[in-house]
């Protein structure tokens, strides 16, 4: 049982992949690629195919790189299964960036599913011996609780901010690498001193790393342009105190 998205079209969010089999009872799902825009739909399909009578979902969450706000509709979608079908769902080994989101939304970092997933409670009898039982007293039932805890207005803006902090970080990584790499075979340097040389020459220029890093990698091309001005000067100053 494998359910995808279609295929994704180029700088669009990564595919999300949903592997799964069931032994006996119980189904074990294992997302992979990004919790993003769409994931809840792929979640939704791949549940509605599990076989009647499922009594327990399990998903390992280690293959999940990715995840934003989108992947909270997803834990939602998973606590409303829990409640509606009344079995157990877990999610675990969380690691990385999702790790984090969790965190700033508050959730349980072991299983956010914990406080919302469906659980058998060890303290109820069998159905014979409540009936022997004299019924208590009717009280008025509780507010039925969500599905899943919503976070703070405000904490949601803070973690949307740093997911988008985290996509431009992704984003710039390829980048950066290829300029340390440029670095390294020009001037004979360390990455670790190329990646100083890209970050000091930032600074001095006013320029962001992006934009420096970018600049190096195109001069490296046979019919690339030559970094601006700005940039160059502040390789240089950069490239002469490391041979100090």
């Amino acid at each position: 049982m494998t359910s995808a998205a279609p295929p994704r079209l180029a700088g669009s969010p990564a595919t999300l992949v949903i592997d799964g089999r069931v032994d006996a009872d119980r189904a074990l799902l294992v997302p992979r690629g990004e919790l993003v825009h769409g994931c809840a739909d792929i979640l939704a399909e791949v549940l509605a195919a599990l076989p009647a009578g499922i009594g327990r979902v399990d998903l390992d969450m280690g293959d999940v790189a990715f995840m934003d706000t989108a992947g909270l509709q997803f834990l939602d979608l998973l606590g409303g299964f829990s409640h509606r079908q009344a079995v157990p769902v877990t999610a675990t080994n969380w690691h990385g960036q999702p790790l984090r989101i969790l965190e700033l939304a508050g959730l349980d970092t072991t299983d956010p599913l914990r406080a919302t997933a469906h659980r058998p409670d060890p303290e109820r009898k069998p159905e014979q011996e409540q009936e022997q039982e004299p019924e208590p007293e009717p009280e008025a039932e509780p507010p039925a609780a969500p599905s899943s805890p919503a976070p703070p207005a405000e904490q949601l803006h803070v973690l949307q901010e740093e997911v988008d902090q985290l996509r431009r970080a992704i984003a710039s990584r390829p980048v950066i690498d290829q300029a340390r790499g440029v670095l390294m075979a020009l001037h004979a340097c360390t990455s670790d001193e190329a990646w100083h040389i890209l970050r000091e020459a930032s600074q001095l220029s006013n320029t962001k790393l992006r934009t420096v890093a970018a600049a190096v990698t195109a001069g490296a091309e046979s019919d690339g342009p030559p970094p601006p001005p700005e940039v160059r000067a502040a390789l240089r100053a950069a490239l002469a105190r490391l041979r100090r």
